[in-house]
């Protein structure tokens, strides 16, 4: 029998305010254990929540980035469950009535082109905290800094069907929250997690099959791999005959396979009630317009700008827009520049080559996008060849000078001059009289052997659309 995966995501993004969600505590990443509480946070008895203005714009722009509808009134309610990181005995969050519905974002994937993955919502809810475990000692220690953390939790309806259209739907919603600056996006902070939920069904049928949850999924590497393993065992357990439990499980990446936490929760379980401290959540229509305003250009509209304004291909502007700094590190490098398909290929190439090959991300680049630009200008203006840039380039990124500085210092601008260029033409064919009479008896793809005998005498620095003509003429006419 075939089965059809059905997965949904549910994602939690911390929110970039600089105070916890219901006090004034600070959101400061790496802080000792426990610097960051207070009794609202830390759950004392007689304290009252105080809800973060700024966290409800952020949740606000999210829901309009992903093209929810935003509720008028939405409440808080507390979540009931037992946990030693989580000290008030529980989580404050929205259930009955969340502050955005109803929303979509577009992936695309090779296998099945531009496809629409629903949103079913997207509610506002606390951090809890985070247990340090001391195999050494025996212990687990608490550290309740992240405790009241503001996240908004962005569930999708269960519309994907592989591991590739899970990784485009979560590449792309994080680069959008990334783009509106409501978060950081740092998966291995924490600051930007998944949980996947995948059942199968006999292909066909409607009715959705028993799921698995699964946690502990921090790359997009990690989620494809988990939910491409939970496919493979829930087929394997369904075509022996067995039944797959409903459960949540952690994803080893380790060993490459999920292994079983606990029994999976039902909201019944949470006893979810409305949170008595709080009023409900008023937002309304000018709040709505204000934030609207001041949106920035999301990841497709600066695709489609770059493909119009640069004259770029799908492929090169869907690369650079890909990520907010790599879509801004290019267009301040074209303020100054003409030639976009050579800068595009540059970043593309060059430029991300150098950051993957030192595990760095656009941000930490050792090439700043004002000495980039100057180095695309020497190559537009014919001050130096592509070969040389690349020297230059290589230059720039251990030492963080400027192209033209290097240029000057080591003598590497290009030559042009043609009467040194004839001359030097004259003397290789000279030193290569068999290769001379084999191009002229039609091995015409000798060319590149004399064009490369010329850079490599000129160290790279050799004009190509000076040298071409010279020596085409001198191999043709034989003189």
């Amino acid at each position: 029998m075939q089965f059809e995966p059905v997965i949904g995501l549910e994602v939690h993004a911390q929110l970039k305010t600089k105070t916890k969600i219901f006090c004034a505590c600070p959101t400061t990443f790496g802080n000792a254990p426990n610097a960051n509480t207070c009794p609202v946070c830390t759950g004392m008895p007689g304290v009252l929540p105080v809800l973060n203005k700024k966290a409800v714009t952020f949740a606000i722009k999210a829901a309009l980035a992903t093209n929810c509808t935003i509720a008028q009134e939405s409440r808080f309610d507390r979540k009931n469950y037992f946990y030693p990181d989580l000290p008030k005995g529980y989580q404050i969050s929205q259930y009955a009535a969340p502050i955005a519905e109803h929303g979509h974002l577009d992936i695309e994937t090779e296998q099945v082109g531009v496809k629409t993955i629903g949103i079913t919502r997207i509610h506002m809810e606390e951090d809890a905290g985070k247990l340090i475990h001391d195999p050494m000692r025996g212990k687990s220690l608490v550290d309740l800094n992240r405790t009241g953390i503001p996240l908004i939790e962005i569930v999708s309806d269960p519309d994907m069907r592989t591991p590739a259209e899970a990784g485009a739907y979560l590449r792309k919603l994080h680069a959008i929250l990334k783009y509106i600056d409501v978060c950081d996006g740092n998966m291995e902070q924490g600051s930007f997690r998944c949980d996947a939920n995948i059942s199968l069904r006999p292909a066909g049928q409607t009715q959705f099959g028993i799921r698995t949850e699964l946690k502990n999924l921090n790359s997009f590497r990690h989620v494809e791999k988990a939910i491409q393993y939970e496919i493979d065992r829930q087929t394997y357990v369904l075509t022996q005959g067995d039944t797959v439990i409903q459960e949540t499980r952690l994803w080893d990446p380790e060993k490459n396979r999920t292994v079983s936490m606990r029994g999976k929760e039902e909201a019944h379980d949470y006893r979810y009630f409305p949170d008595p401290d709080l009023v409900p959540l008023i937002v309304d229509a000018d709040w709505i317009a204000r934030v609207s305003d001041h949106m920035p250009e999301l990841p497709d509209q600066k695709k489609d700008r770059f493909i119009s304004q640069y004259q770029l291909s799908e492929y090169d502007a869907r690369m650079l827009t890909a990520d907010i700094h790599l879509a801004d590190f290019f267009d301040q490098a074209m303020t100054r520049l003409s030639n976009a398909k050579q800068t595009a290929n540059w970043v593309i190439t060059t430029l991300l080559g150098l950051l993957n090959a030192q595990g760095i991300d656009i941000t930490r680049s050792p090439v700043s996008a004002d000495n980039f630009a100057s180095l695309m200008g020497l190559l537009e203006s014919d001050t130096i060849t592509a070969t040389v840039a690349k020297i230059v380039f290589e230059e720039m990124a251990k030492t963080g000078n400027d192209p033209q500085t290097i240029v000057r210092q080591k003598g590497l601008e290009q030559v042009s001059d043609r009467g040194e260029l004839t001359a030097l033409v004259d003397e290789i064919l000279a030193q290569n009289p068999d290769e001379v009479a084999a191009y002229r008896n039609g091995k015409t793809k000798l060319f590149g052997f004399f064009m490369g005998q010329v850079m490599k005498q000129t160290r790279g620095k050799a004009d190509p659309k000076t040298v071409t003509p010279i020596l085409k003429s001198k191999l043709q006419s034989g003189s």
